[in-house]
């Protein structure tokens, strides 16, 4: 069992650092409103994870999996809450400084912050599938496939987590210089291009 954990923690490690949109949406909710809304954020990325994983335990996920127009629809409802994320992000780097202060802290509220990572990850299937379709291959023989399944998320999330807080903590130090307007404004147009690019790409992968 230990050399399953292992073995599922170091790819688990790997896919958390990849660059997506969990990675953005925390480093914008920092930037915008602080320490405390990059937390919320990445507690709503984690949650969404568990709720993944839990049904995915349970086995509701498969039914995801075998059908392919339940897929779609979640795939395309997650595309178009990204391809939202992203213009709405292109919109505010279009208004003034002051706007784009005002706008951004009321947008990155602790609720806001938390629903925001919650429901973008919570709309993604493929994150549904991970679950379903690579976790259960590190199950060894024998083994409890709900409780590990279960473990093997828990070691994720913690993972996510301990990533997220790095982002956060960097976003936190570098702060002061990235909520300079002209610095925010760029910043805005960046996140926003790259959660257009986010959910176009979810919307045609098949």
């Amino acid at each position: 069992m230990l050399t399953a954990c292992l073995t599922f923690a170091a790819m688990a490690a790997l896919l958390t650092i990849t660059p997506g949109v969990d990675t953005m949406l925390v480093l914008r909710s920092t930037v915008a409103g602080g320490r405390r809304t990059g937390v919320l954020a990445s507690a709503g990325v984690i949650t969404g994870l568990m709720c993944w994983a839990l049904t995915s335990a349970v086995g509701l996920t498969a039914l995801l999996a075998a059908s392919r127009i339940a897929f779609d629809a979640l795939r395309i409802a997650g595309a178009c809450y990204l391809l939202w994320l992203g213009g709405r992000a292109l919109w505010n780097a279009r208004r003034r400084s002051q706007d784009i202060s005002e706008s951004a802290e009321t947008q990155t509220s602790s609720v806001a912050a938390f629903r925001t990572g919650l429901t973008s990850n919570l709309l993604n299937p493929k994150v549904g599938v991970f679950y379903m379709s690579l976790l259960p291959q590190f199950i060894p023989d024998g083994a409890s496939v709900f409780w590990t399944s279960m473990l093997f998320a828990a070691i994720h999330a913690a993972e996510g987590l301990l990533w997220l807080a790095l982002v956060v903590g960097a976003a936190t130090a570098a702060r002061r210089a990235l909520t300079r307007p002209a610095v925010k404004r760029r910043l805005q147009q960046l996140t926003g291009v790259a959660f257009i690019g986010f959910g176009l790409r979810l919307a045609i992968d098949h």
